[in-house]
């Protein structure tokens, strides 16, 4: 469906991804008859086998389904075997990343907007070739009613609805009003939410001791995990589904049912 992908290229381009990052089309034909468009998180062996049931023929997801290259294309491996069934199938994969990230309106203003926050600016500047100065991965805003450490991690629990979540603080009774977040792996810009004026930021992958660091520069930090760039699924197939009837594009945008996140609260 080579006229959705240039849409969708004219919101989020390519070229604000950030260097290295694999996205574009990921397997298939974009001159390929698309019928039915399933958007998704991840491309997994489940979803490839959800998007064949429901009758899919294009599959568009946040996380590139090709990070790292093939070494071979022995089946008995997993993700060999799903770009395998993908080929059968004659199911065409795209995938938008760190592009998507910075897009205005795009995903890290859902994650603002689902946090309820006011004033909202831009986090941290895109490396993308061709972004300016108001392309930015990651947001920060005000919440309406400021909280305290704790209740604003029981409310992303909610809000994300996670099982569970990991707090990064020794102050958990401080007061919360200035909130940045930033899906997907945002340890390593800690720094610059701190110098934000952020009292939390929201993101996700934590490590051991980042989280020292974070802790002794004074930042509380809510880690709610990746999967929450779910909120995507929703939010593009609203999107998309819009574009076609503008275009009268003959297709169906469904989104994916399943919880791609590996992990599970015990």
């Amino acid at each position: 469906m080579r006229e959705l992908v240039e849409r969708f290229e004219q919101f989020a381009p390519k070229t604000w991804a950030e260097p290295g990052d694999p996205v574009g089309l990921q397997l298939g034909s974009l001159d390929a008859e698309v019928h039915k468009v399933m958007v998704t998180l991840d491309v997994r062996p489940e979803v490839v086998d959800e998007a064949i049931a429901v009758g899919a023929d294009f599959i568009f997801a946040h996380h590139p389904m090709m990070f790292h290259p093939a070494k071979n294309l022995d089946l008995a491996v997993p993700q060999n075997q799903m770009y395998a069934t993908l080929l059968q199938h004659h199911i065409t994969v795209y995938g938008a990343h760190t592009n998507l990230d910075s897009a205005p309106g795009g995903m890290n203003d859902w994650l603002a907007a689902a946090l309820n926050l006011q004033d909202v600016e831009g986090l941290v500047p895109s490396n993308g070739v061709t972004a300016t100065s108001a392309i930015t991965m990651g947001r920060i805003g005000n919440l309406p009613t400021p909280t305290t450490v704790r209740q604003f991690a029981v409310d992303c629990k909610r809000i994300f609805n996670v099982k569970g979540l990991r707090l990064v603080s020794h102050t958990p009774d401080a007061p919360v009003k200035r909130v940045a977040v930033l899906g997907g792996s945002g340890g390593p810009f800690y720094q610059t939410a701190l110098a934000k004026g952020a009292d939390v930021y929201v993101t996700g992958d934590i490590s051991y001791h980042p989280g020292h660091d974070m802790i002794a520069a004074g930042l509380n930090v809510v880690d709610p995990g990746h999967h929450i760039e779910s909120i995507c699924k929703p939010h593009l197939q609203a999107l998309f589904t819009q574009w076609a009837a503008e275009n009268q594009w003959p297709i169906t945008v469904v989104a994916s049912q399943l919880n791609t996140d590996p992990f599970t609260f015990i």
